[in-house]
């Protein structure tokens, strides 16, 4: 996340100078204030930590600032058409030379008083990759409820599709899926009342783990119901649709694995 940010500031004066974008910003484009994370640009005379040297701009310091609806040289895109979840606009946010006063900056300085912001976007990291894990269990649960009403009321071949037993097996799955991830989530919820909230690959792997679940019950959903799964008015089809989005933001999967790895590694 922060070796691929190209969204930067320089110094001018007592003020910032932001320029850059961000891609895949949720409500972007109807937000009114903006949490915005950026690279502190100091040339060649930032040495290791802000050169111009791949590394140096890999490693600037990371600051924080707070930027409000109608900015000058602030641009927010309209909202992308996506597959799923369609009731949460995503955009992109476009800065062009935006000045921003010492007073915009959130929770750090210069001096570091506070941590870098790197600290506040990883903890952000970790909140966001529990939510999907919330967002998975609902998901799941809604799913399980519709296929079981289905699977009682669905007659084929003179009885009720919930006696066939790959039907079942179907259920059966979806009951593993629901208990697995919500005890996960029940979990992360004691933790965080005990002060002791998950570290970072903690969150990656309940991430990883729920995010594929409500994906592969959504889908098996859609198959439990045939034909009719396909149509827009059953509505298992939009929470497939909208469970493949937990595999791709807050991270992607496949970064989650790099991130769960990196934890057990550590010295």
């Amino acid at each position: 996340a922060f070796g691929g940010m190209r969204t930067y500031v320089r110094r001018d004066g007592e003020d910032y100078i932001l320029n850059g974008q961000k891609t895949f910003i949720t409500n972007g484009p109807y937000a009114d204030v903006m949490i915005v994370y950026a690279k502190l640009d100091e040339g060649a005379a930032g040495g290791s930590s802000g050169g111009t040297s791949a590394e140096g701009k890999r490693n600037r310091k990371v600051l924080t600032f707070v930027l409000d609806k109608g900015m000058e040289g602030l641009t927010q895109s309209a909202p992308f058409a996506k597959m799923g979840l369609h009731s949460s606009p995503t955009g992109e946010l476009f800065f062009n030379d935006v000045r921003l006063g010492r007073d915009r900056l959130l929770g750090e300085s210069e001096e570091g008083r506070g941590g870098d912001g790197r600290e506040s976007a990883r903890s952000s990291f970790t909140a966001e990759r529990t939510g999907v894990a919330i967002m998975a269990l609902g998901i799941i649960e809604e799913c399980r409820r519709l296929c079981i009403d289905y699977a009682r009321e669905r007659t084929l071949w003179g009885q009720e599709i919930g006696k066939f037993q790959l039907i079942q097996l179907k259920l059966a799955k979806m009951e593993i899926a629901r208990i697995n991830v919500r005890n996960m989530v029940f979990h992360s919820i004691e933790r965080a009342r005990a002060g002791k909230p998950l570290s970072l690959a903690e969150a990656s792997a309940m991430k990883l783990y729920s995010s594929k679940a409500a994906t592969d019950v959504a889908m098996d959903a859609v198959q439990l119901f045939g034909g009719n799964g396909y149509m827009a008015e059953y509505r298992v089809e939009q929470l497939a649709r909208d469970a493949k989005s937990l595999m791709i933001y807050a991270g992607s999967n496949e970064i989650q694995v790099t991130h769960i790895a990196k934890g057990l590694l550590a010295r």
